[in-house]
């Protein structure tokens, strides 16, 4: 039998933790570079609202049955997790940052680089708000402007362009202490648009020029790149929740009813809807049924939808990149599985959109499920986890096999033991090795 063997650079685990959904996802990269994800755990999540924690003990247990599913998935039991941070409590804004090297002659070293993003750490903020990412643009080294990477280069002042994001400790305290109360630690916080754009875009896009809009159930998140580096982000307090709230209060129905049509019949455009069939809603105990055309599901869809992409173009145009960005928009999160999303938007805004997934990044042969562009932040998550690792900022802890692996362990040994009707030596082998396989694993394996 071939029991768990991860080591520290092999498993890595995800947390995308969701206004709809919590989900668990851990995997490794093979040689080819590319993921095999070896547990998956998705449950629904009640305990969070537009990005944020709203209770604490809901939140715990959707994030505990999600890591035990993915726990029993893998064959081990994870102790970090790299997690991701929405919300509307999220703000980006642009600062400058000036260092004046002592010495001219000697090179700038990724030391000077990183003295200048640690200062800026240290930006009064509002009461309440604290640093997420501190994100280099582009450098200036003694005038010289537009320089990506300035480390080797000689100079006396040396400048650069940030991008800066800031939320609220409450909320970042309240998902860390989630997490904590689940069994793990955390191992970083990524704002999940910065995920999700790692999981979805390609270089060529990034480079181009792309918005990247992730249609999520309570929020939507907007990343803008141009020339490969993020020039701005933002959170619309908007998602896939208020059409189907839309859609309970137009029709009528219930909230899963509500849900159900968005999934099944929903879709973005009326123009699109031919057929115009008339759908059947069941009635509450002792009541008539209801019906509604499918055409006017999707004229209630529509009006809700386009009221978020107005939010998003303007987002763009406050980048001060509208008109620029040759790669247009890519749509991904569960809002995007919306039926003729891609086409309103391309309507909508005059920017050229697709749908996307992470598909890319997969190992040949898992599931069309992982796919989808659902889980397109935890992959994003993981990617980013994977890479932090290998870059050695955080030292990953071992996985370790599971009770029930441990178990099967043993019990495959008894049957072995008792058909090859082991003597005294094998009988004291047999029963070191069951008390090894028994025994509580220490804390530092």
């Amino acid at each position: 039998m071939d029991y768990p063997n991860f080591s520290s650079q092999d498993l890595v685990v995800a947390l995308d933790i969701g206004t709809t959904k919590v989900c668990a996802i851990a995997g490794r990269k093979n040689e080819h570079g590319r993921l095999e994800i070896l547990g998956v755990g998705k449950v629904e999540s009640e305990g969070v609202m537009r990005g944020v924690v709203s209770n604490i003990e809901k939140t715990v247990r959707a994030i505990s049955d999600a890591i035990a599913i993915a726990q029993r998935a893998a064959g081990t039991e994870f102790r970090v997790a790299h997690v991701g941070i929405a919300g509307q409590h999220i703000k980006s804004l642009q600062h400058r940052g000036l260092l004046t090297r002592d010495n001219l002659h000697t090179e700038i070293s990724q030391r000077d680089i990183d003295r200048l993003v640690n200062d800026m750490f240290k930006l009064v903020l509002p009461p309440g708000d604290k640093i997420i990412h501190v994100l280099p643009q582009e450098y200036t080294v003694d005038d010289e402007q537009g320089i990506v990477d300035p480390v080797g280069m000689s100079g006396v002042r040396l400048e650069a362009n940030f991008h800066i994001i800031t939320g609220q400790i409450t909320a970042t305290q309240n998902i860390v202490k989630c997490v904590d109360r689940a069994g793990l630690k955390v191992a970083n916080l990524t704002l999940e648009p910065i995920a999700s754009a790692t999981a979805v875009l390609s270089e060529e896009e990034k480079e181009a020029g792309v918005a990247l809009v992730d249609i999520g159930g309570g929020t939507t998140d907007i990343t803008v790149f141009k020339d490969g580096i993020i020039r701005h982000t933002a959170v619309i307090p908007f998602g896939g929740g208020v059409v189907t709230k839309d859609i309970k209060e137009g029709c009528n129905v219930m909230q899963s009813q509500a849900e159900k049509l968005k999934v099944k019949f929903g879709s973005a455009l009326a123009d699109e809807v031919y057929d115009n069939r008339i759908i059947t809603i069941p009635g509450l105990k002792g009541r008539e049924h209801k019906e509604i055309s499918e055409k006017n599901l999707a004229r209630i869809i529509q009006a809700r939808v386009e009221e978020v992409l107005d939010y998003v173009v303007w987002e763009i145009r406050r980048s001060g990149y509208e008109g620029k960005l040759i790669g247009g928009i890519v749509l991904t999160g569960g809002g995007a599985l919306l039926n003729h999303i891609d086409k309103l938007t391309e309507f909508h805004t005059g920017m050229s959109t697709r749908i996307g997934t992470p598909v890319e990044h997969l190992a040949h042969g898992y599931s069309e499920q992982l796919q989808s562009p659902v889980f397109s932040t935890a992959i994003g998550l993981l990617l980013k986890g994977i890479q932090d690792v290998e870059e050695g900022k955080i030292r990953q802890e071992e996985a370790r096999p599971t009770q029930t692996q441990q178990q099967k362990a043993v019990e495959e040994m008894e049957e072995s033991y008792a058909a090859n009707n082991g003597n005294g030596f094998f009988d004291k082998i047999f029963q070191k090795t069951k008390e090894w396989f028994q025994a509580e694993p220490d804390a530092d394996y």
